[in-house]
């Protein structure tokens, strides 16, 4: 009975890692997950620039993005949800410009205002 118990937690616990894993996997490019809000300007071997638009309330759900430059055009409020549900408010400045390291993760406007801002990413 004890040999059951353990093997049953061992394979809940499997299951769990491979949903993170397979949910992380599973995230997608942001121009597909939310093209309403995501336009390429240009493309090219070294760089992707994209424009960001939102408005108030909007989400994007579960992406990626290779390290990039965040470029904001307009002041911001927003709330990141990582995969494993943990979640990060960041409130930008027009002209304020952040580094990200690779991330994967939603996005919301938490904001009362619309948020424009340019995404450069980094290609290998």
């Amino acid at each position: 009975m004890k040999h059951f118990a353990r093997l049953s937690i061992s394979v809940l616990f499997a299951t769990l890692v491979l949903g993170f894993t397979l949910q992380t996997a599973m995230a997608q490019d942001v121009v597909q997950v939310a093209p309403q809000q995501y336009k390429v300007l240009l493309e090219n071997e070294r760089v992707r620039v994209l424009e960001y638009q939102s408005k108030p309330g909007e989400k994007a759900g579960m992406h990626v993005h290779p390290a990039s430059v965040f470029y904001a055009l307009s002041p911001a409020k927003f709330t990141f949800t990582s995969p494993d549900g943990k979640t990060a408010e960041a409130e930008v400045k027009a002209g304020q410009v952040i580094w990200q390291d690779p991330v994967t993760h939603t996005t919301e406007n938490v904001g009362t205002t619309n948020a424009h801002a340019l995404v450069i990413e980094l290609k290998k």
